[in-house]
Parts: C-alpha cells; structure tokens; sequence
C-alpha cells in the first residue's frame, strides 16, 4: 500500500468503529457542523465519493450537486448498508488513489478528514488528530494555498513552522494544526479565528481554504 491508501484505509476503519459503536438514533441527529445533514448523511457522502469514482460518475465531481445525489441515493438505506459497501467499494478505491496526482488526490482526503471529525464531533468521539489522513490532509491544504495564490502565512503549530501560501508572510499566527485545519473549513467562528495568537490585527477570513466556506456565527463547542 502507498501513503495515501494506506491514511485512507486509516480513516475508512477509524469511522466505521465510530459508527458502529455509536447508539444507533444518534446516527439521526443533525451533524452540527453540516446542519443541513444528518451524521448519516455525513456517512453517506463519505461512502458515495470512492463509489461514484469506481462507477465513472463524475460529472460534476466535488460540486454540492454531486454530493448531495450521493446523499439521496442512499437516504433510506440503513447504517449497515451503508458499512457494508463501504466495506465493498473502499479496497476496490484505494490503488486508484495512489494513480492519482496529488493535487487532487490530496484534496478528496482533505474533504474525507474533515467530514470524520463532523461525525466524531456529532457523536462526541473526538481522537484521530494526529492520523497519517489528517497530515495529508494538512499538507495539502498547504499547498493548495500557494498554488491558488493566497496571500501567504506563518503557521506556528506542535508540528513546527511552515508558510502557506503565496509571496512573503503577511501575518503569522500560532494555534494548534487542528484548529486552523478545522477554521479553514468554516468551523470556527471569528471570535475564535482572532483569539490565535497573531502577530498582527487578525483577519480571520485569510485561513478559509475556498470561497465556498463561512465563518461560523456560533462556536461548534468541538
């Protein structure tokens, strides 16, 4: 197995422990940070990502339209059901994705951990901060900033220092990687954002990954 099959299996059995042990109408609550899906819904996306590739349907890939036909089309399908091909179609995805250039590959695993921590926050199963996924996952957010020429910044995390980003430095911040991985993502709200230690006036809106995230107007208490 390469790195990138290898995290990815990591966190396929990681979230099917986690929702195997959960309570099973739990599995019904809204997932708070995805208020508009259900920690099953969550699972369902996960699940229909690696199916949808090994069938060809990626018209549309990576769009809300594609996700949320993965969603539907498993709506009324059980919890088991949803493991079981999981279980079926996650062996089968994982020598495509060392195939795949990791500019894209890095970003499916990017999408991957940040929806295992929605449903770990959902079930209040936190852990897994520090999995091989979740530094593949940073590292291509990284780079994901360069590429996409945001202006570049100084993380200062346990995991050491890096910039991200394009050109020099316009603000260093320090905060744990988890916490600037999860506001990238919409996760945090400002207040939070500017409570990192900056080195300058915070400007929270700088972490964002994609114009598609929103700040959080109320803490996810994660």
């Amino acid at each position: 197995m390469g790195e990138v099959s290898e995290a990815y299996r990591g966190l396929r059995t990681r979230v099917t422990d986690v929702v195997r042990t959960a309570p099973r109408d739990a599995l019904d609550r809204v997932a708070p940070a995805t208020p508009e899906w259900r920690v099953r819904d969550v699972l369902a996306h996960l699940v229909g990502v690696p199916a949808d590739v090994l069938a060809g349907r990626l018209e549309g890939v990576a769009t809300d339209a594609w996700t949320a036909a993965q969603v539907d089309a498993r709506r009324d399908r059980t919890v088991d059901e949803l493991l079981a091909e999981w279980q079926e179609c996650g062996p089968q995805i994982e020598p495509v994705l060392e195939q795949v250039p990791f500019e894209v590959i890095g970003q499916a695993m990017y999408d991957a951990v940040t929806h295992e921590h929605d449903i770990r926050h959902a079930l209040g199963a936190p852990g897994a901060r520090d999995s091989d996924a979740f530094d593949l996952a940073w590292r291509w957010y990284v780079g994901a900033r360069a590429r996409g020429g945001a202006p570049a910044l100084r993380f200062v995390t346990e995991a050491g220092e890096t910039v991200a980003g394009a050109g020099e430095p316009v603000a260093t911040i320090e905060a744990p990687r988890f916490e600037i991985f999860r506001a990238a993502t919409g996760r945090r709200t400002a207040t939070e954002i500017a409570a990192f230690r900056w080195d300058c006036t915070p400007e929270p809106t700088l972490l964002l990954a994609a114009d598609i995230f929103t700040m959080r107007t109320e803490p996810l208490g994660e």
